[in-house]
Protein backbone atom coordinates (compact mmCIF):
# COMPACT_ATOMS: atom_id res chain seq x y z
CA UNK A 1 0.00 0.00 0.00
CA UNK A 2 1.07 3.55 -0.29
CA UNK A 3 1.35 6.11 2.54
CA UNK A 4 2.28 10.07 2.69
CA UNK A 5 5.02 10.46 5.09
CA UNK A 6 7.61 13.26 6.44
CA UNK A 7 10.80 11.88 5.68
CA UNK A 8 14.47 13.38 6.55
CA UNK A 9 16.74 12.40 4.30
CA UNK A 10 19.67 14.36 5.68
CA UNK A 11 21.16 15.74 8.50
CA UNK A 12 20.39 19.44 8.93
CA UNK A 13 17.69 19.31 6.28
CA UNK A 14 13.91 19.87 6.44
CA UNK A 15 11.17 17.11 6.52
CA UNK A 16 9.87 16.51 3.11
CA UNK A 17 6.08 14.83 2.46
CA UNK A 18 7.01 11.50 0.38
CA UNK A 19 4.66 8.92 -0.78
CA UNK A 20 6.20 5.62 0.16
CA UNK A 21 5.61 2.24 -0.71
CA UNK A 22 4.71 0.37 2.62
CA UNK A 23 5.12 -3.43 2.94
CA UNK A 24 2.31 -5.29 4.75
CA UNK A 25 2.90 -6.76 8.32
CA UNK A 26 4.87 -10.10 8.87
CA UNK A 27 5.11 -12.47 11.80
CA UNK A 28 5.14 -10.45 15.61
CA UNK A 29 4.35 -7.23 13.68
CA UNK A 30 1.24 -4.78 13.68
CA UNK A 31 0.01 -2.24 10.78
CA UNK A 32 -1.29 0.46 12.19
CA UNK A 33 -3.19 3.67 10.87
CA UNK A 34 -2.21 6.55 12.81
CA UNK A 35 -4.50 8.74 13.23
CA UNK A 36 -2.44 11.49 15.36
CA UNK A 37 1.34 11.84 15.84
CA UNK A 38 3.20 14.22 18.68
CA UNK A 39 6.32 16.07 17.78
CA UNK A 40 8.71 15.72 20.40
CA UNK A 41 11.94 17.30 20.37
CA UNK A 42 13.87 13.77 19.89
CA UNK A 43 12.86 13.92 16.15
CA UNK A 44 14.44 17.50 15.92
CA UNK A 45 17.70 15.86 17.58
CA UNK A 46 17.57 13.47 14.83
CA UNK A 47 17.05 16.21 12.50
CA UNK A 48 20.23 17.90 13.93
CA UNK A 49 22.61 15.09 13.89
CA UNK A 50 22.44 15.06 18.23
CA UNK A 51 21.19 11.26 17.86
CA UNK A 52 22.89 10.10 14.92
CA UNK A 53 20.64 7.76 12.65
CA UNK A 54 20.57 5.95 9.66
CA UNK A 55 19.04 7.89 6.59
CA UNK A 56 16.67 8.40 4.83
CA UNK A 57 14.11 7.89 7.89
CA UNK A 58 10.51 8.05 8.45
CA UNK A 59 9.65 10.87 11.42
CA UNK A 60 7.97 10.35 14.35
CA UNK A 61 8.25 8.10 17.70
CA UNK A 62 4.36 9.51 19.58
CA UNK A 63 1.60 7.87 18.13
CA UNK A 64 -2.19 6.53 18.12
CA UNK A 65 -4.02 5.27 16.09
CA UNK A 66 -5.99 1.89 15.25
CA UNK A 67 -4.56 -1.57 14.01
CA UNK A 68 -5.48 -2.17 10.84
CA UNK A 69 -4.36 -5.45 10.48
CA UNK A 70 -1.90 -8.33 12.20
CA UNK A 71 0.79 -10.49 11.20
CA UNK A 72 1.06 -14.30 12.10
CA UNK A 73 1.57 -15.10 15.57
CA UNK A 74 0.82 -11.53 16.86
CA UNK A 75 -1.15 -11.77 20.36
CA UNK A 76 -0.72 -8.59 21.82
CA UNK A 77 -3.16 -6.58 20.15
CA UNK A 78 -6.28 -7.58 17.60
CA UNK A 79 -7.43 -5.73 14.23
CA UNK A 80 -9.58 -2.97 15.27
CA UNK A 81 -8.16 -1.81 18.69
CA UNK A 82 -6.92 1.30 19.54
CA UNK A 83 -3.48 1.67 20.42
CA UNK A 84 -0.72 4.22 21.47
CA UNK A 85 2.56 3.02 20.21
CA UNK A 86 5.59 3.30 22.94
CA UNK A 87 8.84 4.39 21.60
CA UNK A 88 10.37 1.98 24.19
CA UNK A 89 9.15 -1.42 22.95
CA UNK A 90 8.57 -3.99 25.50
CA UNK A 91 9.52 -7.70 25.26
CA UNK A 92 8.67 -9.26 28.54
CA UNK A 93 11.28 -11.87 28.19
CA UNK A 94 14.80 -9.92 28.50
CA UNK A 95 16.90 -9.57 31.36
CA UNK A 96 15.63 -6.00 31.90
CA UNK A 97 11.89 -6.87 31.35
CA UNK A 98 12.08 -10.13 33.55
CA UNK A 99 14.00 -7.50 36.10
CA UNK A 100 11.13 -4.67 36.04
CA UNK A 101 12.89 -2.30 33.94
CA UNK A 102 11.09 -2.31 30.54
CA UNK A 103 11.79 1.15 29.50
CA UNK A 104 15.31 -0.91 29.01
CA UNK A 105 14.31 -3.51 27.26
CA UNK A 106 16.42 -4.69 24.68
CA UNK A 107 14.16 -4.82 21.97
CA UNK A 108 15.36 -0.79 21.83
CA UNK A 109 18.11 -2.05 19.81
CA UNK A 110 17.30 -0.94 16.24
CA UNK A 111 15.94 3.13 17.68
CA UNK A 112 18.76 4.21 15.44
CA UNK A 113 18.13 2.07 12.63
CA UNK A 114 14.66 1.96 12.28
CA UNK A 115 14.90 -1.52 11.11
CA UNK A 116 12.02 -4.02 12.18
CA UNK A 117 13.65 -6.97 14.59
CA UNK A 118 14.38 -9.33 12.04
CA UNK A 119 16.95 -6.74 10.02
CA UNK A 120 14.76 -5.48 7.37
CA UNK A 121 12.17 -2.57 6.35
CA UNK A 122 8.45 -1.94 5.67
CA UNK A 123 8.70 1.46 4.15
CA UNK A 124 10.72 1.73 1.06
CA UNK A 125 10.85 4.94 -1.33
CA UNK A 126 10.40 4.69 -5.65
CA UNK A 127 13.77 4.89 -6.40
CA UNK A 128 14.27 1.18 -4.05
CA UNK A 129 15.59 2.80 -0.66
CA UNK A 130 14.81 1.22 2.45
CA UNK A 131 13.69 3.56 4.97
CA UNK A 132 13.20 3.40 8.83
CA UNK A 133 11.40 5.16 11.23
CA UNK A 134 12.25 6.70 13.76
CA UNK A 135 12.54 4.28 17.32
CA UNK A 136 11.07 1.87 15.05
CA UNK A 137 7.55 3.38 14.39
CA UNK A 138 7.14 6.51 11.81
CA UNK A 139 4.39 7.99 13.42
CA UNK A 140 4.75 11.24 11.02
CA UNK A 141 3.10 8.40 8.63
CA UNK A 142 -0.13 8.07 7.91
CA UNK A 143 0.43 4.20 8.21
CA UNK A 144 3.25 2.39 9.47
CA UNK A 145 4.48 -1.50 10.30
CA UNK A 146 5.35 -1.40 13.77
CA UNK A 147 6.11 -4.52 15.85
CA UNK A 148 3.50 -6.01 18.66
CA UNK A 149 6.08 -5.19 21.64
CA UNK A 150 5.85 -1.36 20.66
CA UNK A 151 1.62 -1.25 20.71
CA UNK A 152 -0.42 -0.38 24.15
CA UNK A 153 -3.29 -1.18 23.28
CA UNK A 154 -6.07 1.87 24.65
CA UNK A 155 -9.87 2.29 25.62
CA UNK A 156 -11.64 3.49 22.32
CA UNK A 157 -13.15 6.61 23.68
CA UNK A 158 -9.40 8.23 24.61
CA UNK A 159 -8.89 10.71 22.17
CA UNK A 160 -5.71 9.63 19.91
CA UNK A 161 -4.26 12.91 20.22
CA UNK A 162 -3.85 12.71 23.89
CA UNK A 163 -2.66 9.04 23.85
CA UNK A 164 0.14 9.83 21.27
CA UNK A 165 1.68 12.51 23.54
CA UNK A 166 1.47 9.78 27.01
CA UNK A 167 3.30 6.97 24.88
CA UNK A 168 6.53 9.32 25.56
CA UNK A 169 6.70 12.80 26.50
CA UNK A 170 3.88 12.94 29.44
CA UNK A 171 5.31 9.23 30.60
CA UNK A 172 8.72 10.43 30.28
CA UNK A 173 8.16 13.22 32.50
CA UNK A 174 6.58 12.17 34.61
CA UNK A 175 8.13 9.09 34.95
CA UNK A 176 11.13 11.16 35.63
CA UNK A 177 9.70 12.99 38.94
CA UNK A 178 8.37 9.63 40.43
CA UNK A 179 10.22 6.95 39.42
CA UNK A 180 13.42 8.07 38.23
CA UNK A 181 14.04 10.98 40.54
CA UNK A 182 11.86 9.29 43.27
CA UNK A 183 9.77 12.54 44.78
CA UNK A 184 7.90 12.23 48.05
CA UNK A 185 5.81 14.65 50.06
CA UNK A 186 7.12 17.37 51.16
CA UNK A 187 10.00 17.55 48.52
CA UNK A 188 11.65 20.40 47.14
CA UNK A 189 11.86 19.75 43.42
CA UNK A 190 13.38 21.63 40.49
CA UNK A 191 13.12 21.23 37.13
CA UNK A 192 15.14 22.79 34.40
CA UNK A 193 13.33 23.42 30.82
CA UNK A 194 9.64 23.03 30.68
CA UNK A 195 8.92 22.09 27.26
CA UNK A 196 6.86 19.00 26.35
CA UNK A 197 8.52 16.58 28.69
CA UNK A 198 9.64 18.85 31.71
CA UNK A 199 6.19 20.64 32.03
CA UNK A 200 4.95 16.65 32.72
CA UNK A 201 7.50 16.36 35.53
CA UNK A 202 6.17 19.20 37.14
CA UNK A 203 2.69 17.34 36.76
CA UNK A 204 4.32 14.27 38.40
CA UNK A 205 6.54 16.47 40.84
CA UNK A 206 3.27 17.71 42.26
CA UNK A 207 1.05 14.98 42.41
CA UNK A 208 3.74 12.88 44.12
CA UNK A 209 3.38 15.31 46.75
CA UNK A 210 6.44 18.02 46.28
CA UNK A 211 6.06 21.01 48.82
CA UNK A 212 8.39 23.33 46.50
CA UNK A 213 8.19 22.75 42.53
CA UNK A 214 10.38 25.49 40.72
CA UNK A 215 10.14 25.85 37.59
CA UNK A 216 13.09 27.26 35.44
CA UNK A 217 13.03 28.13 31.53
CA UNK A 218 13.77 30.87 29.75
CA UNK A 219 10.49 31.19 27.89
CA UNK A 220 7.17 33.38 29.77
CA UNK A 221 4.90 31.56 28.03
CA UNK A 222 5.99 27.79 28.88
CA UNK A 223 6.34 29.23 32.73
CA UNK A 224 2.76 30.48 32.86
CA UNK A 225 1.65 26.99 31.53
CA UNK A 226 3.76 25.60 34.51
CA UNK A 227 2.23 27.40 36.91
CA UNK A 228 -1.13 26.25 35.45
CA UNK A 229 0.07 22.20 36.05
CA UNK A 230 1.37 22.29 39.19
CA UNK A 231 4.70 24.82 39.83
CA UNK A 232 4.49 26.76 42.90
CA UNK A 233 7.24 28.84 41.85
CA UNK A 234 8.48 29.79 38.31
CA UNK A 235 11.50 31.44 37.48
CA UNK A 236 13.31 32.09 33.45
CA UNK A 237 17.07 33.01 35.39
CA UNK A 238 19.32 29.68 37.15
CA UNK A 239 21.16 31.95 39.27
CA UNK A 240 17.59 33.85 40.71
CA UNK A 241 16.69 30.25 40.95
CA UNK A 242 19.50 29.34 42.96
CA UNK A 243 18.93 31.96 45.56
CA UNK A 244 14.89 30.94 45.23
CA UNK A 245 15.65 27.87 46.51
CA UNK A 246 18.10 28.73 49.04
CA UNK A 247 15.48 30.88 50.61
CA UNK A 248 12.95 28.39 50.44
CA UNK A 249 14.83 25.47 52.01
CA UNK A 250 16.72 27.91 55.14
CA UNK A 251 20.19 26.40 53.19
CA UNK A 252 19.43 22.75 52.33
CA UNK A 253 18.44 23.34 48.35
CA UNK A 254 16.64 21.16 46.79
CA UNK A 255 16.29 17.42 47.21
CA UNK A 256 15.05 16.83 43.31
CA UNK A 257 17.14 18.96 40.15
CA UNK A 258 14.82 17.46 37.00
CA UNK A 259 16.64 18.35 33.85
CA UNK A 260 14.34 18.01 30.67
CA UNK A 261 16.04 21.04 28.67
CA UNK A 262 14.80 20.32 24.84
CA UNK A 263 19.26 20.22 24.05
CA UNK A 264 21.72 19.21 27.71
CA UNK A 265 24.32 20.66 27.94
CA UNK A 266 26.91 20.97 30.67
CA UNK A 267 25.92 24.53 31.82
CA UNK A 268 22.38 23.39 32.91
CA UNK A 269 24.19 20.01 34.34
CA UNK A 270 26.27 22.27 37.01
CA UNK A 271 23.69 24.26 37.78
CA UNK A 272 21.62 21.37 38.77
CA UNK A 273 23.96 19.84 40.80
CA UNK A 274 24.64 23.24 42.73
CA UNK A 275 20.83 23.91 43.61
CA UNK A 276 20.48 20.28 45.41
CA UNK A 277 21.25 19.62 48.56
CA UNK A 278 23.65 16.47 50.25
CA UNK A 279 22.49 13.20 50.04
CA UNK A 280 20.56 14.31 46.91
CA UNK A 281 20.07 13.90 43.12
CA UNK A 282 20.37 15.16 39.42
CA UNK A 283 18.22 13.25 37.47
CA UNK A 284 18.95 14.04 33.56
CA UNK A 285 16.33 13.28 30.84
CA UNK A 286 17.06 15.72 28.12
CA UNK A 287 20.00 14.42 25.51
CA UNK A 288 22.76 16.33 23.85
CA UNK A 289 26.87 16.12 22.82
CA UNK A 290 28.24 16.99 26.13
CA UNK A 291 30.49 15.60 29.08
CA UNK A 292 29.46 16.26 32.43
CA UNK A 293 31.61 18.45 34.90
CA UNK A 294 31.61 18.23 38.36
CA UNK A 295 33.36 18.95 41.21
CA UNK A 296 35.44 15.72 42.10
CA UNK A 297 35.77 16.61 45.78
CA UNK A 298 31.87 17.65 46.33
CA UNK A 299 30.22 14.60 44.02
CA UNK A 300 31.07 12.22 47.32
CA UNK A 301 31.64 14.54 50.13
CA UNK A 302 28.47 15.80 49.72
CA UNK A 303 27.34 12.28 48.42
CA UNK A 304 24.81 13.78 45.90
CA UNK A 305 24.04 11.66 42.42
CA UNK A 306 23.79 12.38 38.72
CA UNK A 307 21.51 9.56 37.61
CA UNK A 308 20.35 9.60 33.88
CA UNK A 309 16.79 7.95 32.71
CA UNK A 310 15.48 6.66 29.61
CA UNK A 311 11.35 7.34 29.84
CA UNK A 312 11.49 8.42 32.67
CA UNK A 313 12.02 4.73 34.29
CA UNK A 314 8.22 3.75 33.46
CA UNK A 315 7.04 0.58 31.75
CA UNK A 316 5.28 1.38 28.99
CA UNK A 317 2.65 -1.52 29.31
CA UNK A 318 1.70 -0.36 32.82
CA UNK A 319 1.92 3.33 33.15
CA UNK A 320 0.37 4.71 29.81
CA UNK A 321 -2.89 2.78 30.55
CA UNK A 322 -2.55 4.25 34.29
CA UNK A 323 -1.56 7.91 32.99
CA UNK A 324 -4.89 8.21 30.83
CA UNK A 325 -6.97 6.71 33.71
CA UNK A 326 -5.04 9.37 36.32
CA UNK A 327 -6.49 11.92 32.66
CA UNK A 328 -9.83 10.79 33.63
CA UNK A 329 -10.06 11.19 37.38
CA UNK A 330 -8.46 14.68 36.45
CA UNK A 331 -4.88 14.28 38.52
CA UNK A 332 -3.20 14.53 35.07
CA UNK A 333 -4.00 17.60 32.62
CA UNK A 334 -3.55 16.82 29.29
CA UNK A 335 -5.31 18.37 27.19
CA UNK A 336 -4.02 21.72 28.14
CA UNK A 337 -0.78 20.52 26.66
CA UNK A 338 -1.64 20.29 23.24
CA UNK A 339 -0.76 24.04 21.82
CA UNK A 340 -1.23 23.67 18.33
CA UNK A 341 -2.72 20.89 15.81
CA UNK A 342 -0.65 20.60 12.56
CA UNK A 343 -1.86 18.74 9.21
CA UNK A 344 1.11 16.49 8.09
CA UNK A 345 2.49 19.18 5.08
CA UNK A 346 2.77 21.63 8.45
CA UNK A 347 5.51 19.78 9.96
CA UNK A 348 8.35 21.71 9.62
CA UNK A 349 6.25 24.59 10.79
CA UNK A 350 5.18 22.82 14.06
CA UNK A 351 8.93 22.19 14.38
CA UNK A 352 9.82 26.11 13.99
CA UNK A 353 7.27 26.67 16.46
CA UNK A 354 8.30 24.74 18.96
CA UNK A 355 12.03 26.38 18.87
CA UNK A 356 10.85 29.77 19.04
CA UNK A 357 9.00 28.92 22.03
CA UNK A 358 5.29 28.87 20.90
CA UNK A 359 4.44 25.36 21.62
CA UNK A 360 4.20 23.56 24.88
CA UNK A 361 3.37 20.73 22.39
CA UNK A 362 2.45 20.27 18.85
CA UNK A 363 0.32 17.47 17.14
CA UNK A 364 0.00 16.36 13.60
CA UNK A 365 -3.57 14.58 12.92
CA UNK A 366 -3.52 12.84 10.01
CA UNK A 367 -6.08 12.99 7.59
CA UNK A 368 -7.68 9.77 5.99
CA UNK A 369 -9.56 9.80 3.02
Amino acid sequence: MKTQAAVLRETGQWWQIDELELDGPKAGEVLVKFMAAGMCHTDEHTRTGDMPTRMPLVGGHEGAGVVEAVGPGVTRVSEGDHVACSFVPVCGTCRYCSTGRQNLCDSGLNAQTGCLPDGTFRFHAGSGEDLGGVCVLGTFSQYAVVSETSCVRIDPDVPFELAALVSCGVATGWGSAVYAAGVRPGDTVVVFGVGGVGINAVQGARYAGAKNVVAVDPVQFKLDMAKTLGATHVISDPPKAQELVTELTHGQLADHAICTVGVMNATVIQQAFDIVGKGCQVTVTGVGNYEIGVSGFLLPAYQKSIVGTVFGGANPLYDIPKLLELYRSGDLKLDELVTQRYRLDQVNDGYRDMLSGKNVRGVIIHEHS
